[in-house]
């Protein structure tokens, strides 16, 4: 037998990560992240045996950097699919939809690596009736991806998923994540000096410089112009890094008082999230502009600057502030 009283519970009786496991996995996009794995290893053997240049960098770079993100990816969907009330329809819908979205990746994954195997470019090439038929798949194949997370991010919004801070760090982040990828349509258009002098490449992730030129280790972004990618791969990542951030909160109140209040935790992430957005609006701002993200100058930099500052003193006054009387909760 059971009974119901009201008394004063502690915040800190509310921080449960197991909470944050999910009740199961959604198993098509649990491979796909696994086989990527698998593939990241591959293209960095290719990437050591395998001297062959494509586009001003190493044929195997491009397909490492999207298969480890794509298996990050694929990952966080899985577990936020999983996180969706068992045996509902809307499950049913959101499985059906990740299954969508992992054979769309898989699509593209297949047609990048193939390319980089006979080591030509796979994206923005339109030499030959082939290489324009394998570039509209790949672009039909991401924009079904796109629409898949719009779904289940969809779904998300009509599920419970925990206590405030947490539902608004799975929904914002999927929110930014579906901006960041659609930030990827930004370079598909041809650029003027492609009219002007067609060689069979309509795109670009560089503004300003032709792509190929100097860039970021590994990452390939641009250091002497702007970069189309950068925004692209900051909003899309939102997807983990708003989650990790709240995770990173919530193993921080198990041992630090001042973070057991769950108002306190839902400030901190609305904080993070409108500082992430703006951050984004301002990459995306000198990605257009030209501008390298290594020297940013002007405005840009008074702007990334400040939204910088401003996040950080809004996080230390919510540490601060006081919250006032905790609230009574029931215990069962």
């Amino acid at each position: 037998m059971t009974s119901t009283t009201t008394t004063s519970v502690t915040p800190a009786s509310r921080v449960s990560l197991s909470e944050l496991r999910p009740t199961r996995w959604h198993r098509p996009l649990l491979i796909l992240a696994i086989v990527m794995a698998g593939l990241a290893v591959l293209n960095v053997i290719g990437a050591l045996v395998d001297p062959r240049q494509v586009s001003g960098a190493d044929a195997w770079l491009k397909p490492l950097k999207f298969a480890l993100s794509t298996g990050i990816y694929s990952l966080t969907l899985a577990w936020l699919i999983g996180r969706l009330p068992a045996g509902t329809r809307v499950t049913r819908v959101a499985t059906v939809a990740g299954t969508v979205a992992a054979l769309g990746l898989a699509i593209e994954l297949a047609i990048i690596n193939g390319f980089a195997f006979v080591g030509q470019s796979s994206h923005f090439n339109v030499t030959t009736p082939f290489h324009t038929v394998m570039w509209a798949v790949m672009a039909a194949s991401i924009v079904v991806v796109w629409a898949m997370t719009l779904l289940v991010g969809i779904l998300l919004f009509r599920a419970p998923l925990g206590d405030a801070a947490r539902t608004l760090a799975i929904r914002a982040g999927v929110v930014l994540a579906l901006i960041g990828m659609a930030l990827a349509f930004l370079m598909t258009g041809p650029k003027s000096d492609q009219l002007s002098h067609y060689q069979g490449i309509v795109g670009a992730h560089a503004v300003g410089v032709p792509d190929g030129g100097p860039g970021l280790p590994l990452l390939g972004w641009s250091t002497v112009g702007g970069d189309l990618r950068i925004p692209h791969f900051v909003g899309m990542h939102a997807l983990q890094a708003i989650p990790l951030l709240l995770l990173v909160i919530e193993l921080l109140a198990l041992r630090v008082p001042l973070l057991r209040d769950p108002r306190r935790r839902f400030r901190l992430v609305l904080v993070a999230l409108i500082g992430y957005a703006a951050e984004l609006a301002v990459l995306t701002v000198q990605a257009l502009s030209g501008q390298s993200i290594v020297a940013p100058a002007g405005l840009i930099l008074v702007a990334g600057t400040a939204v910088a500052a401003l996040t950080v003193l809004a996080a230390v006054a919510v540490l601060i502030a006081p919250l006032g009387a905790g609230r009574r909760h029931p215990v069962h």
